[in-house]
């Protein structure tokens, strides 16, 4: 007779259900198809027990990742980031509709993108559309193709192929979504608030004070009273400033469908540890103080902030300017798929949380919010996507063994907590010397 199933996994820790306990993860066909005790014997083709400081987690899902191609792929590329995904225990990606180029505003943008990740993804991945002026009649379209739902700038995005939407733009497009049932991205910032002479040169203060929180405040407002308006969804990407959370705590409260993320980096990094120069540490908004870092940890444990995901965003090595330190002309973006996991876990354990909370911020509530709710937890029926944790192990980044395509990173010599072992995919260990096994996503597929 043959095995009831294909791989037993035993584990004397996982996060299952919201908190850690001994499980037996049985998988069949691809999905989790048993959970049982530890010792359950199983009949299995093949049986795996994780070591005694090894803990079993789903896989991320990374719901903010820039790959850049086609068009930009020498900045990274499909086959490059989900390497790193895969490495870092994301076995799940949304790809953003810039930098790309084409930029995803279109159909025919979206299946060229479709064309480019197939055959060298190594992890699952879906993409956003783009909303930007002149294109609301490709909204229904891309909607209908599959996208996750869309992403829009409310000041420049930085790259001209993906220009930004006025107040009154963005009202139209939220309102078009809204009518779609899609979910509306926003990168928030306000342009007006935005003094970009008060950054010139290389003092990391001067291009701090250029962007300040109120630019974020105000720009969330908008957000917010476009959801409220057309009751349509909304999420605020990449949140930075702490000062917004009572608006959005406030906006939730009276039931407008808005979320919010942050970034690894805005819950390690602080403005005091970044030297005048340092321009591998320039972002979008930018990393603040300590105090509002401590803000953001704060948001997280109060459920304020939904979830945490990389804002993936690299380039080549002469876009950060590093020869001359200039935070004016350097590309602002930080690469971190890879080291997601061990950066927040990082942060975490040092203020009390446990994995089960690393676990509902990066996996299960990306996955929720998106509709992808059978990964991003291990439980009966959800596919057998999985990760390997050493949560005492500890390493020091050197960007030269990243996967990432550039070597750039501003985590460069950080010392981080936890190690990923193993990264499976619908029930298979991931082998980075085989063939990629990733599959494009659309949506409600």
């Amino acid at each position: 007779m043959a095995p009831e199933l294909d791989v037993l996994i035993r584990a004397r820790r996982a996060v299952v259900d919201g908190r850690e306990t001994p499980v037996a993860v049985g998988i069949r066909a691809g999905r989790i198809a048993a959970l049982g005790a530890y010792d359950d014997p199983g009949d299995a083709d093949a049986v795996v027990e994780l070591l005694d400081d090894e803990v079993l987690l789903p896989g991320l899902v990374d719901t903010h990742v820039h790959v850049n191609e086609p068009g930009r792929t020498e900045w990274e590329g499909f086959e490059t980031a989900t390497r790193a995904a895969a490495a870092g225990g994301v076995t799940t990606i949304l790809d953003m509709p810039l930098n790309s180029v084409p930029p995803t505003t279109t159909v025919a943008a979206l299946e060229e993108k479709r064309a480019a990740a197939r055959d060298q993804a190594w992890v699952d991945v879906g993409f956003w559309g783009g909303a930007v002026p002149d294109n609301q009649a490709d909204l229904a379209g891309l909607h209908e193709a599959g996208v996750f739902g869309f992403k829009c700038f409310l000041l420049d995005s930085g790259v001209e192929e993906f220009p930004h939407l006025s107040s009154g733009e963005f009202a139209e497009a939220m309102a078009e979504t809204a009518r779609l049932g899609s979910l509306m991205l926003v990168h928030a910032e306000d342009g007006d608030l935005i003094d970009d002479s008060r950054a010139p040169g290389s003092a990391y203060a001067g291009f701090l004070a250029s962007r300040p929180p109120a630019a974020e405040e105000r720009a969330i407002d908008l957000v917010i009273d476009g959801a409220r308006r057309t009751g349509g969804r909304a999420h605020v990407v990449h949140l930075s400033a702490a000062g917004a959370i009572p608006a959005l705590r406030d906006a939730r409260a009276d039931g407008v469908d808005l979320s919010v993320e942050t970034c690894p980096h805005y819950l390690t990094f602080d403005a005091a540890g970044i030297a005048d120069g340092s321009t591998e540490f320039k972002c979008c908004p930018p990393i603040r103080d300590a105090d509002n870092r401590d803000r953001l940890w704060d948001g997280l444990a109060a459920g304020d902030i939904d979830l945490v995901v990389t804002d993936h965003s690299p380039c080549i090595a002469e876009l950060k300017c590093r020869d001359v330190g200039d935070f004016a002309l350097a590309w602002g973006g930080i690469a971190s798929l890879q080291l997601g996991l061990p950066a927040v876990w990082t942060g975490a354990r040092e203020r009390g949380h446990g994995l089960a909370d690393v676990v509902r911020w990066m996996a299960t509530a990306p996955a929720d919010r998106v509709g992808l709710t059978d990964r991003g937890r291990i439980a009966v029926g959800a596919s057998a996507d999985l990760c390997v944790l050493a949560p005492d192990e500890t390493f020091v980044v050197d960007p030269a063994r990243l996967l990432h395509r550039n070597p750039i990173s501003a985590y460069a010599g950080r010392t981080l907590t936890g190690t990923v072992r193993q990264t499976w995919l619908r029930g298979v260990l991931i082998d980075l010397d085989a063939a990629p096994r990733g599959r494009l996503l659309t949506r409600g597929a």
